[in-house]
């Protein structure tokens, strides 16, 4: 930035060098802060941590401010800058003074903190400390938690869940330690349904040996050591100084050859597991059981990895949650009064037990039914949640999880949710696309730093987000947080002026640096007094915005905008968006149906997405932005780029860094196509072939399609990703295309009677997926040879006779097949060896269709229409029942037939 974009004096480069090493220590400052879990009586650390944050908005603004300028003096001709000199002058003066300014603050700061807090040394630490014991865990303290006699008895809506877990229990085959790991998000009553059946199978004798202990924020030494105080009543193997070793040894000695039932809750790493596993006999013939809670995905998968089995606790149903609501919220003398009005309230609750037992206990206890009604609590719940000693326990959950993840970046992450409405599916592409814009993660990992794919599959693995649509290859597309955390988003956003809301008609006077509106309120001037939006980083429109919103003159530091759902937006609105130099990800709505010329300025653009508007032709224009990545939407490309001499040689210097480019249409005769083989960079393509008068030529969409497939095997290819949707072009377009050839992902869409030659011969080939009216029998043998394949697809109307054989896709995980008639192949024992997922998704299959299903060592979900019989749901779930691996059964409430065009 100081050497290349932006000439200043020295001593003004030695303060932003300061100020850049000062962000960092302060940002380290507030994680550690926040991981202390402070109680909110700690006024002085909290103001100084708030000291810190606005230190540390005032250091990106200026950072920021400073890109901004040069990217603008970059676009102005040499004799506007030579015009504007004397005015640069004074803004590199201006600057110079706003960095000592930035500078006195820090150190003000610093000396605030010291006068205030070195009055009582050593106080803090020592005050920090017993509260971060008491925020660790939702109970009082964990010695209390770990005793499972605590837990009441009438539970609500897991009656399948405790017998399953019961069942899991007393099976007798095989007769070897089995681990069971249930996990979800806290609060979904993990633990008390672990005490149900730890309680019911204690007092029946059938164990030898039992034992209860808590693994939240223990180590192992500790944990291992409660272990062994309760397995020896008289306390003669226990010895304080023992390590881990040591314990495992004398845990060992204590249950070799009896039949013990433990219980560890709330496990929290696998290294936590892997030093705790040992200390239990593996004898055979005797049949131990140990139950792990937790509430991450990968520490589940680690603990029952070996004879294990995992089960995944569900929210519960509407009937359920309004069950456990009423029980709580309505004391006894009031059972015949007429039930609370809990619509709002259990959709905050969401399911989540634990949310609905304590709001139930806040109404209780605030005198329903003449306190607080549910409206009034949902409108004042962030207050509530934060100050109300009732609902502490949801509290200290959510504090929980969020202060226990690793990084700034990840609490960033987490906290941009919040510009999303709370009913609205996030896809995970573009999500991902944002926070790369905002800067909180990087493309890929560092040392130092997070990529963007691991930052959400942290928060997928800590259950704190849950996926709403999964594609056939298990890759989640939409997701969403859970209702109370959702709450908890929100509140946070808003008290460290990390997102500001127009929702409602609420809005919290912040000054702002993410803005979202949604709901349906107009915004006008009048709500914008005093407030800068130059400062908007992120900008989100779900309905209406209104002119004062929609006025991009007054922006400059927009990085994301996303309109995609603004119902305002006009074409004319654009000429201002191509100015906003930093913007990095765009998203139209459908009122947009052109891209001006000028959208050239967007130097710095990574993401454009057009899939929701009325964009038909893509100008050349965007092909020349030299950061652009991803490029989405349905539309044409313009012939103008021969005449485009600049983006020709933009492109044929091999200058492009566009890896998506999903789609456009073609009739094969664009003058475009020979220029995509210099995108070398390009990984993911989807064509839409369009028939039109004269377009009998193909040629030159196949060239392209054959550049792009080229297997270059002394590359590092990496994924690459081909759709090719050709029912409006002869098949003898793809039919032609030869080897070598490489992809990893292929999916086609077209009436093609044989497989095309090619997809025999593709190097790489994981994921295949296939749309049609019918596949022949020819065509479906031939798939049978692709051994490398993982994932398949096959949508049509109907098969033809096909049986897959013994070895039959030996290394297929998961099989997914959408017909409109049920003629499923046959599937003969010995073949898809490892299949994990079956997906027969045809509302008329009647039974199990001679699909035996005990054939698939590896099964651990079956996946079927939601339109077939109750009496065929019943046979499926009878036969996964008695699968060893009890796979679920779930219905599909909405098939895609085809490829999404927007959860990309």
């Amino acid at each position: 930035l100081v050497d290349d974009k932006h000439k200043l004096h020295k001593g003004v480069k030695g303060d932003i060098d300061f100020l850049i090493k000062e962000l960092r220590m302060i940002v380290g400052a507030i994680d550690d802060d926040l991981s202390l879990d402070h109680p909110a009586a700690a006024a002085v650390q909290t103001l100084c941590m708030e000291d810190l944050r606005e230190l540390a908005h005032g250091i990106e603004d200026c950072i920021d401010g400073v890109l901004y300028r040069a990217a603008r003096d970059q676009q102005q001709s040499p004799v506007r800058r030579a015009v504007q000199a004397p005015k640069k002058l004074q803004r590199n003066l201006q600057l110079a003074q706003q960095l000592q300014r930035l500078k006195r603050m820090a150190a003000e700061a610093n000396q605030r903190k010291q006068r205030y807090t070195a009055a009582a040394p050593g106080q803090h630490g020592q005050v920090y400390s017993s509260a971060a014991a008491q925020v660790d865990e939702p109970w009082p303290s964990c010695s209390s938690a770990s005793d499972p006699r605590i837990h009441e008895a009438d539970l609500v809506g897991v009656d399948a869940d405790r017998e399953e877990l019961l069942e899991q229990l007393a099976e007798r085959q095989p007769e070897q330690l089995k681990v069971i790991a249930i996990v979800g998000f806290c609060g979904l009553g993990k633990t008390a349904l672990a005490a149900e059946a730890y309680n019911r199978e204690t007092g029946g004798g059938r164990f030898e040996r039992h034992a209860w202990v808590c693994a939240g924020h223990r180590s192992a030494r500790e944990v291992l050591g409660e272990l062994l105080r309760r397995l020896d009543a008289d306390g003669r193997s226990f010895h304080g100084d023992s390590d881990a070793g040591q314990l495992c040894v004398d845990i060992r000695q204590q249950l070799e050859k009896n039949r013990y039932f433990i219980v560890i809750d709330d496990i929290q790493t696998e290294d936590q597991w892997k030093s705790i596993k040992s200390a239990f006999p593996t004898d055979k013939d005797i049949g131990s059981r140990i139950v792990v809670t937790t509430t991450i995905q990968s520490v589940a998968n680690a603990c029952c990895s070996a004879n294990g089995y995992l089960h995944k606790m569900s929210r519960l149903d509407k009937n359920c949650s309004k069950q456990l609501l009423s029980k709580k919220a309505c004391p006894e003398r009031y059972s015949h009064y007429k039930q609370p009005d809990s619509a709002a309230i259990l959709k905050k609750c969401d399911g989540q037990p634990l949310a609905l037992v304590t709001i139930g206990e806040f109404l209780q206890a605030n005198g329903w039914p003449t306190g607080p009604n549910c409206e009034d609590l949902c409108n004042r719940l962030h207050y509530h949640l934060e100050n109300d000693k009732t609902l502490e326990r949801m509290w200290r959950v959510l504090v929980r999880n969020y202060t226990s993840l690793p990084g700034h970046a990840l609490k960033a992450c987490l906290l941009y949710f919040g510009m999303f409405p709370s009913d609205h599916p996030i896809r995970r592409k573009s999500l991902l696309r944002r926070w790369l814009a905002e800067g909180f993660v990087e493309p890929l990992s560092s040392s130092s730093n997070i990529d963007s794919t691991a930052a959400f599959n942290v928060l997928m693995d800590r259950n704190i987000i849950e996926p709403i649509n999964v594609s056939n290859n298990d890759k989640v597309k939409t997701c969403q947080t859970y209702g109370m955390m959702r709450e908890f988003i929100s509140h946070m956003s808003i008290s460290q002026n990390f997102v500001t809301f127009f929702c409602d008609d609420k809005f919290v006077p912040k000054y702002v640096r993410r803005l979202s509106l949604h709901g349906d309120t107009v915004v006008n001037g009048d709500n914008f007094n005093g407030i800068d939006l130059s400062l908007v980083r992120s900008l989100a429109v779900f309905g209406e915005a209104g002119t004062t919103v929609l006025d991009f003159s007054k922006y400059q530091l927009l990085r994301v905008l996303d309109l995609e759902k603004c119902d305002d937006l006009k074409d004319d609105h654009l000429k201002e968006i191509c100015n906003l130099v930093l913007l990095k990800y765009l998203s139209l709505g459908g009122n947009i149906s052109k891209l001006p010329k000028d959208i050239a300025k967007l130097k710095d653009l990574e993401a454009l997405d057009v899939r929701r508007s009325k964009v038909k032709i893509m100008p050349v224009e965007v092909f020349g932005l030299p950061c652009l990545i991803h490029l989405l939407g349905k539309f044409k490309l313009s012939d103008k780029v021969k005449q485009k001499t600049e983006v020709q040689e933009f492109l044929l210097k091999g200058k492009s860094n566009l890896q998506t480019l999903a789609g456009f249409a073609s009739n094969g005769s664009e003058g475009f196509l020979h220029l995509m083989r210099y995108m070398n960079k390009l990984r993911k393509l989807k064509i839409w072939c369009t028939s039109s008068a004269g377009s009998t030529d193909w040629t030159d969409l196949r060239e392209a399609i054959q550049q792009f497939i080229l297997d270059e095997k002394e590359a590092n290819i990496g994924t690459r990703s081909l759709s090719l949707h050709f029912s409006g072009c002869s098949e003898d377009a793809i039919n032609s295309l030869k080897e070598p050839c490489y992809l990893s992902s292929l999916k086609l869409h077209g009436n093609f009677p044989q497989l095309p030659q090619f997809v025999t011969s593709l190097r790489g080939l994981k994921e295949l997926c296939l749309s049609s009216t019918k596949f022949t029998t020819g065509l479906l043998e031939a798939l049978s040879n692709l051994s490398y394949l993982q994932y398949l697809k096959l949508v049509a109307d109907e098969l033809e006779k096909f049986i897959i054989k013994v070895q039959g896709f030996p290394r297929l995980l998961r099989l997914c097949i959408v017909l409109q008639y049920p003629t499923f192949p046959v599937i003969e024992e010995g073949a898809l060896p490892f299949l994990v997922t079956l997906q027969l998704l045809c509302k008329d299959l009647h039974g199990l269709s001679d699909i035996q299903i005990e054939c698939f060592k590896h099964l651990q979900e079956v996946t079927l229409h939601s339109g077939v019989t109750p009496a065929t749901r019943q046979e499926w779930v009878k036969a996964a029942k008695e699968h060893p691996n009890r796979p679920k059964v779930l219905l599909l409430k909405s098939v895609d037939t085809a490829e999404s065009e927007h959860t990309d």
